[in-house]
């Protein structure tokens, strides 16, 4: 009987899951082999070009340099509030008697043995607890860009080149993504609250708005030509 209250959760849940992780495999094959035709390619090779331009005239620059690794830190610190305090609502929630999620037993599909509805809190508690994660490991890189940044890499004793920087800025930015794309996958889960057919159907419909925020139409073949020139071989995304 168990069973059978409970088998579209452990098939529908487990396939939306399933898509989502698919899809990004594929784009982190695709920013592996053809960068430069995934926006996070591109960035990628921008902000290699960025940080060689910011070094090359820090004298002039370091305020500009400074702004914009600030407005980072910003994005990320407001984003990982945002899933510590969702966190802490959810424990809140988890802790609590279930009370209010009884009304819901009659009107949704799927399991609504308290196992299955501590479940879907634990998971929602999992993801946003992993996202901080990234947001704050995140800030971290940016803050030592803040500093090295400001260093002049024409002093030859100086051990802190325009190509470590760089690095340190990417992996920076590919942990603030990584938050990102653990934030917007709560969202299906938090629907898991309503039944699995909507935590299915969210999934699904996520997949191509991804697709069309991470992919770059075949437009501006020239652009991409010259900054392949100025980045052969120095793109090298999710190596963290």
């Amino acid at each position: 009987m168990e069973w059978k209250k409970s088998y579209l959760d452990l098939v529908l849940v487990p396939l939306g899951l399933f898509f989502t992780l698919m899809y990004h495999i594929w784009l982190w094959h695709k920013v592996r082999t053809q960068p430069l035709q995934t926006i996070l390619g591109i960035n990628a090779a921008g902000r290699r070009l960025w940080v060689k331009a910011m070094m090359k005239d820090i004298d002039k620059k370091s305020v500009l340099a400074v702004q914009s690794l600030r407005n980072m830190i910003m994005g990320a610190t407001l984003m990982a509030t945002m899933s510590i305090l969702l966190s802490s609502g959810l424990a809140a929630v988890i802790s609590s008697t279930y009370s209010v999620k009884k009304p819901l037993y009659d009107s949704v599909f799927g399991a609504h043995g308290e196992f299955m509805v501590a479940l879907k809190y634990v998971s929602l508690l999992l993801m946003f607890l992993l996202s901080f994660l990234c947001y704050s490991l995140s800030i971290r890189f940016i803050n030592i860009v803040n500093f090295l940044i400001n260093i002049p890499p024409q002093y030859e004793t100086s051990i802190v080149s325009p190509e470590y920087v760089s690095e340190l800025l990417h992996r920076g930015t590919v942990l603030n993504m990584m938050g990102n794309r653990l934030f917007y996958s709560a969202l299906p889960l938090l629907l898991w609250i309503f039944g699995p057919v909507l935590v299915f159907l969210c999934s699904v419909a996520m997949i191509p708005v991804l697709y069309n925020l991470d992919i770059v139409d075949g437009g501006g073949k020239e652009e991409k030509e010259m900054m392949k020139e100025e980045s052969e071989g120095k793109i090298t995304c999710f190596n963290v």
